[in-house]
């Protein structure tokens, strides 16, 4: 083929692309809506699923105690702002004989940005009435607010496992009745959760440091609520804590361990267990989980000047 021939062929094919409609395609809807809420790790034998009840916005400056400008300033070097997307992370341990799940998100107390811990627990392929214990770290609603659903409770076989003195102080008619209006909520909140199973037999209390399942023991942290406890995993020489409530805000209080925040009954006592967890685990290397960590909240922390750097654990597909 002559080149005055190939040239006319490519002259009209480009023509002919020329006056030909280009096919459009309509944009694709925006999804709106995340990934399921649950990760997964060992701990030794133990496995650990971290599931996602959801998130909600807390005004941190007007909830965080100590030096204002150093709060601000630790908020904006960590592209945070007056407002912080606070996670809400449950976990649940399978020990090979015991389904456990540590705290239970929400449920419908805060609004549309939680309850999502049953749907999450249900992706990662467990069912409610499996689960054979629950232990609470503390009886705030956001922890306990997942365990009714329809004023009943949601893990029907569970039996639940709180400190004493939470129960003592959150289940008593008599402080609700002596407290101050905006906290009654809270005192209702917890009834309304726990009475449930209260009526059923199924709330069974313990003091301080208590051994539960094997593998799983209950840590006394008081300060936070009078009873506040975090729980430690061990197995095969792994260890990790639950911290539950010790932090809120981890561009604050890792920095600065003893900034305190409004919702802690005892702000001393409660900074006070968070230095004590916060030293023990970087001493350590222990593994650690909290409740407000960004989603799936689990990590390691070293020293570093007068605080903590916090990191966070590396992904992993596991199989």
């Amino acid at each position: 083929m002559s080149k005055l021939l190939r040239a006319l062929l490519a002259s009209a094919c480009l023509s002919a692309t020329a006056v030909m409609p280009v096919a459009t395609q309509a944009a694709a809807p925006q999804a709106r809506v995340q990934a399921p809420g649950w990760y997964r790790t060992m701990v030794g034998d133990i496995e650990v699923t971290v599931l996602s009840d959801g998130t909600m916005k807390l005004p941190v400056t007007q909830l965080l105690k100590g030096d204002a400008t150093r709060i601000g300033d630790s908020l904006r070097r960590n592209f945070q702002g007056e407002q912080v997307e606070t996670s809400v992370n449950a976990y649940l341990l399978n020990t090979g004989s015991k389904l456990v799940l540590v705290d239970t998100g929400s449920g419908v107390f805060f609004g549309p940005g939680g309850g999502g811990l049953a749907k999450n627990l249900r992706a990662a392929g467990y069912r409610p009435e499996q689960v054979d214990e629950i232990y609470i770290t503390h009886m705030h609603g956001d922890h306990i607010g997942g365990l009714v659903q329809g004023g009943k409770r949601a893990f029907p076989n569970a039996t639940l496992r709180i400190d004493k003195r939470d129960t003592d102080f959150w289940l008593s008619e008599t402080i609700m009745a002596s407290a101050p209006d905006d906290a009654k909520q809270f005192f209702k909140a917890a009834m309304a959760a726990v009475n449930p199973y209260r009526k059923a037999g199924k709330l069974k209390t313990f003091e301080g440091g208590t051994p539960l399942v094997p593998g799983v023991a209950a840590v006394p942290a008081y300060g936070h609520t009078p009873g506040h406890t975090i729980y430690t995993v061990e197995s095969k020489g792994q260890k990790l804590v639950l911290w539950g409530d010790l932090m809120h805000v981890a561009a604050v209080q890792f920095e600065d361990p003893s900034v305190t925040i409004a919702f802690d009954i005892d702000n001393a006592a409660a900074a006070q267990a968070r230095q004590a967890a916060y030293a023990d685990a970087a001493k350590n290397g222990l593994l650690v989980g909290a409740a407000h960590l960004p989603f799936p909240g689990l990590g390691h922390l070293r020293a570093a000047d007068k605080g903590y750097v916090f990191v966070p654990l590396d992904y992993s597909a596991l199989k």
